[in-house]
């Protein structure tokens, strides 16, 4: 390739990666369904978009190092606390039933089905086994089910990423080598995973040592995690293929639940060094896949998926959740959720090439199988997991769950409007007369864990959909609300200080405030205290003269704060929380 080819390959590659996960987020819709037909078409239509061309021998290690960093980082996102009792017994029957069941179906079906040996099907079952967090997650956030059914799939495509890759690399040493008994598999096996585990060892203390004995920053400390994982996973793959993935998570997975060791609250580089690297490798991957290298698979592949989606799924599912952690719903639910992702891909690129220059017959169709099931199953997913979810009722209610935090006569008044709208409210205080007062008004009150679990930037709190700070103490409210931004799935909002406080951090932080500029905390206790109360009252109705809307409620249960611009034209069902005007200003209240 000239200068001038490789140049705009590269620059078409980082286009294509970056503009499909734009758009898939416009489109609320996972960005493997944009990135591999993308990256399938740019091969097969331009001469550019090649990455065996433009990075030669440097492009499989690229894939196996990239992998590692998006493994590193969803080991970071588990949290051992959510991994114990039935939820443990769950992931590691899912993840042994499902190696073996659809290592076993590929097996019989693979020969039958493509005309390869059984070794070749044996190498495309193992690849197949992987399911992987940058697919599960996407899906899982637009499905949004149950946080227990939640952390299930997540573990279980988390973890079973680095298995289903050591396990390749050991089906692969066995082709490449002839064969071998199976004493000799299961050790090289297990010689595999203690590279893997003392890999990720040695990643956790180098980065226990630079991160909590140096105390690196934000930035310094970024680069130290890179580096650290590329270069822990680089050593255990040259020690043994693809255990560098096991290092990675396995690293990533210790750090994020050392004690005394906190990561940071965000990572922003990290992230989206993750985002890119996901859509780079995608595009990639997809345009070493040739039209005509699917051509005479693309029929029995199709067959695999329908066995693969409506037989051994449920299968697994069925015999791996017989006992009481889960419902019959949520059971069915986890028969119907196994896509593939770039852990498939990257194990199929990294091992067919060498069993296709090994002479491995049926080894070409390893890739262009892989990438089938891959599309199949990410469309599949993502368009039936959200109306499964709903016929199961296993979604999450649509309807908002807020949680304030606060305690005051006037913070408890405004839960019981809320309640009145139909609102499913929580409260946190932490003052014990404050409790007492939330108690006695028949609010629910969060538990302390709950609101430890908000100010953790590893945890997630699950549950609830907006955090609305109403504390007296502006400057706890304006710490609180940067702390816990990255722990709630909806929005954070602060009550807004008096203009020219004196707090400490209060009036220098911007955004995320509630209401307009004449209602801020002090004026709204005040008014309250002066015999002002809060009422719901139909959008269609006029509103009251000297009222002031707070808070919308859809006819859906969605809760949306009224900002200092007037509230939009109102749909129909909707409700308006109003805050009537205090009985000293000449008015007479009027009750909603």
């Amino acid at each position: 390739m000239t200068r001038n080819d490789i140049l705009l390959g590269t620059a078409l590659t980082l286009a294509l990666a970056v503009g499909c996960q734009i758009l898939a987020s416009r489109l609320r819709i996972p960005s493997l369904i944009l990135l591999l037909p993308a990256g399938f078409a740019a091969g097969a239509l331009t001469d550019v978009v090649n990455p065996d061309a433009l990075l030669g021998p440097a492009f499989s290690p690229l894939v196996s190092v990239s992998v590692a960093i998006i493994l590193y980082d969803a080991g970071l996102g588990l949290d051992l606390r959510h991994l114990r009792g039935t939820t443990r017994g769950v992931v590691v029957r899912l993840m042994v039933f499902g190696v073996l069941l659809t290592w076993g179906a590929l097996l019989g079906l693979g020969p039958v089905l493509y005309g390869v040996p059984t070794g070749v099907a044996g190498m495309i079952g193992v690849i197949l086994v992987v399911s992987g967090p940058t697919v599960v997650g996407p899906l899982l956030e637009h499905v949004k089910p149950p946080a227990r059914l939640r952390r299930v799939l997540v573990w279980e495509g988390s973890l079973i990423d680095p298995v289903g890759g050591i396990l390749g690399a050991v089906v692969f040493h066995g082709l490449v080598s002839g064969g071998g008994s199976g004493n000799f598999r299961i050790l090289t096996f297990l010689a595999g995973l203690a590279v893997g585990l003392a890999g990720g060892a040695v990643g956790a203390a180098l980065l226990w040592a630079l991160l909590h004995r140096l105390r690196l920053g934000e930035t310094l400390g970024t680069l130290a995690q890179l580096a650290t994982v590329v270069g822990v996973a680089a050593g255990c793959d040259v020690l043994f293929d693809d255990t560098g993935l096991i290092a990675a998570i396995v690293a990533g997975l210790t750090v994020a639940n050392l004690p005394g060791l906190d990561m940071p609250a965000r990572r922003p580089f990290f992230e989206t060094l993750v985002q890119l690297i996901i859509g780079l490798l995608f595009v990639s991957i997809s345009a070493t896949v040739t039209p005509k290298s699917l051509v005479p698979v693309l029929l029995p592949t199709l067959a695999l998926v329908a066995v693969l989606v409506l037989a051994v799924r449920p299968l697994v599912a069925l015999l791996s959740t017989t006992g009481p952690e889960l419902t019959p719903r949520e059971r069915a639910f986890v028969g119907w959720m196994a896509p593939r992702g770039i852990v498939a891909a990257s194990t199929a690129t990294t091992f067919s090439a060498s069993l296709v220059a090994a002479g491995l017959r049926g080894a070409d169709k390893i890739l262009p199988i892989t990438f089938l099931v891959i599309v199949d199953t990410v469309v599949i997913y993502a368009l039936t997991a959200r109306p499964v979810a709903r016929g199961l009722g296993v979604v999450r209610p649509a309807r908002a769950r807020p949680l304030l935090v606060g305690g005051e006569p006037w913070v408890v008044d405004l839960a019981r409007a809320l309640r009145a709208a139909g609102l499913d409210v929580l409260m946190w205080a932490g003052g014990a007369e404050e409790r007492r007062r939330i108690e006695a008004a028949g609010i629910e009150l969060a538990t302390g864990e709950l609101m430890a679990v908000a100010t953790d930037p590893r945890a997630r709190l699950e549950g609830v959909t907006a955090v609305y700070l109403l504390t007296d103490d502006d400057d706890f409210n304006a710490l609180a609300a940067i702390v816990m931004a990255d722990s709630v799935e909806g929005p954070v909002h602060r009550i807004a200080p008096s203009p020219g406080g004196r707090g400490v951090v209060a009036p220098y932080t911007a955004g995320g405030t509630l209401f307009g500029p004449g209602l801020v905390r002090p004026a709204l206790a005040a008014r309250h205290e002066r015999g002002a109360r809060f009422h719901t009252r139909p959008a269609s109705e006029p509103r009251p003269p000297g009222h002031d809307v707070l808070f919308v409620v859809g006819s859906d249960g969605r809760l949306e704060p009224v900002g200092e611009a007037p509230p939009g034209p109102a749909a129909p069902g909707d409700t308006l929380v109003l805050l009537e005007p205090a009985p000293a200003d000449g008015r007479t209240p009027a009750h909603g």
